[in-house]
């Protein structure tokens, strides 16, 4: 039996006690998978993704992460079992006053406090290269490189403690299709050459889902309504499902 990264366990989800969000989701994701999480806008996506980095805690459930439950952790507790997480932001999130390098070093100063500044600077050097971003870039800050090498810094840093699970939180918003297709590349890329790491990403994009995902979970209304592969999804006789991959599928 394959070991779980993530198990949520009838996880619900309310924050005004009347409405839920989660009604009750259970999901098991492999370790080692690359697994899409899609749904229409408003069925929990998101939500669904903050339980898992532990930023919200479920009303009722359970969530376990890398074999730990979420749920009794302390927020110092918290803090450290992050650093398992490595996170690409929808808008590569970097910081505008820091220079690519800068970027990619910062969670090292803060969580690797026993490495020599020169060290960590190698780190960052490595992780850059990994995403396959070159030299003469790593000394511009972020409004100086194009969108492309935004993300690619953006993954450079998520990457920078080694985590055992990424995340991408909707990675292809907004971007032109060739530059999606560069970033889906990107992921697929990274997940072969880390053997063992995790790889979520949640996404409103069909066709990005099928073409680089093992596996997809599609929400609906809080729940689980699909749990399989591209194949599982072509041949659903459920109409919602239908009418999403009809609808996703427009775009290639």
């Amino acid at each position: 039996m394959s070991e779980m990264a993530v198990r949520f366990k009838d996880v619900k989800k309310t924050f005004d006690g009347k409405e839920f969000v989660l009604k009750g989701l259970d999901l098991d994701i492999e370790k080692g998978s690359l697994t899409a999480i899609i749904g229409f806008s408003g069925t929990g996506k998101s939500v669904c993704l903050k339980h898992i980095l532990g930023i919200f805690k479920p009303t009722s459930g359970q969530i376990e992460v890398l074999g730990h439950d979420l749920g009794p952790m302390e927020k110092d507790e918290l803090t450290v079992f992050r650093q398992k997480f490595g996170v690409l932001f929808q808008s590569a999130a970097l910081f505008d006053d820091m220079s690519v390098l800068e970027n990619v070093a910062f969670p090292l100063f803060e969580h690797r406090r026993e490495l020599k500044p020169a060290e960590v600077y190698k780190v960052a050097e490595r992780k850059l290269m990994e995403v396959g971003l070159e030299p003469k870039h790593y000394q511009k800050l972020p409004s100086e490189i194009s969108g492309g090498m935004q993300k690619r810094c953006g993954l450079a840093r998520a990457l920078a403690l080694d985590p055992e699970i990424l995340i991408y939180d909707e990675p292809t918003t907004g971007l032109d299709p060739i530059l999606t297709e560069m970033v889906d590349n990107l992921i697929v890329e990274t997940h072969r050459a880390k053997p063992g790491t995790t790889s979520i990403m949640v996404s409103h994009d069909l066709y990005a889902a099928f073409r680089i995902a093992d596996k997809i979970a599609m929400l609906d209304a809080g729940r689980v309504l699909l749990y399989g592969t591209a194949q599982d999804f072509y041949n659903s006789e459920i109409e919602l499902v239908k009418r999403f991959v009809s609808k996703g599928m427009k775009h290639q």
